[in-house]
């Protein structure tokens, strides 16, 4: 395949596109060799942007539809993770499942991430069509989840509007929603993720690439300048920030927080955002303040500090 071919493939331009390329995508990973190669990667990457503590997201939803062996490539997984940890970037992961494949599947993978606990998984997560299955079926699956000890996540408002947002926390317990850009569109919603401090993972570059951020727009084209990730920061709901699928969407977290800066926010509201990105990890209490105090390290060596509020 030539380079050519591969970068029509990345040339979506609505959601509907997006997941063919990840079908595409997810074909060319058969074994746990290939999911190794691309953590490492992706870890190297990672360190470069100076990032020191990731939760990954792993799609064994796919896996499980494409019969693989989701034990066996985890603990590839896990042994390159090992690696990174080594060279400071600590790794965690989030045993995620596709929405539009209903919940029996989800059922399916939710005990696989049962049979790997203690080995880093933290978290029971839902990506996909958000309206392709009402969020209500999935109850009994987050409940197990959550019975296991994970904690949970929710892909919603991304292409669906603010109701799926709050079914999410709602009837399923989300604790981070994925997205999470039409809240924009509901002063309750985002009433209710302030109150409750349950933040939004953000992916401006994602947004614009799947037609997410033109469609909640009302727009055919729109620009990273009329992302919706400032008007949700200053309405004090909790925004992080994130890449998504960063090969597929040619990002980095560096470009995300540029994004960021075009839509609006200034540097000590994204120094603000990165602490509540440390807030909101899947950490005990300790040991996100440990991670954010060295973040305040590196701002202090860089004349960059500012007074803001605690990291709970």
């Amino acid at each position: 395949m030539t380079r050519q071919e591969v970068a029509a493939r990345y040339s979506y331009k609505d959601f509907d596109g997006f997941i063919q390329s990840y079908i595409w995508v997810t074909s060319l990973l058969r074994g746990p060799e290939d999911y190794a190669l691309i953590a490492r990667r992706l870890f190297e990457e990672l360190r470069g942007q100076n990032v020191i503590y990731a939760e990954i997201t792993l799609s064994v939803g796919v896996m499980v539809w494409r019969e693989q062996d989701p034990s066996a490539i985890f603990a590839a997984l896990r042994t390159a993770g090992e690696e990174a940890e080594r060279t400071g970037l600590r790794v965690q992961w989030v045993f995620d499942v596709v929405r539009q494949f209903g919940p029996e599947k989800a059922m399916e993978v939710a005990r696989i991430a049962s049979r790997h606990r203690g080995e880093g998984v933290v978290a029971f997560g839902m990506g996909g069509d958000e309206l392709s299955v009402p969020a209500g079926d999935f109850r009994r699956v987050y409940d197990y989840a959550r019975a296991q000890g994970f904690h949970s996540l929710v892909h919603a408002g991304e292409i669906g509007g603010p109701d799926e947002i709050r079914q999410a926390v709602d009837l399923l317990g989300a604790e981070r929603i994925g997205h999470g850009i039409a809240a924009i569109q509901d002063p309750e919603v985002m009433h209710v993720l302030s109150d409750r401090r349950i933040p939004l993972e953000v992916c401006p570059t994602s947004n614009l690439r799947t037609g997410a951020l033109g469609r909640l727009c009302g727009e055919a084209v729109a620009g990273l300048s009329e992302h919706p990730v400032a008007d949700l920061y200053f309405a004090g709901v909790p925004v992080t920030l994130s890449t998504d699928d960063p090969a597929m969407f040619e990002t980095t977290l560096c470009d995300e927080y540029r994004a960021a800066e075009m839509a609006g926010l200034e540097v000590a509201d994204l120094i603000r955002v990165n602490e509540q990105g440390f807030a909101s990890a899947f950490l005990p209490l300790p040991e996100r303040h440990a991670l954010a105090a060295r973040f305040h390290d590196v701002l202090q060596a860089q004349g960059l500090l500012y007074s803001a509020g605690g990291n709970e």
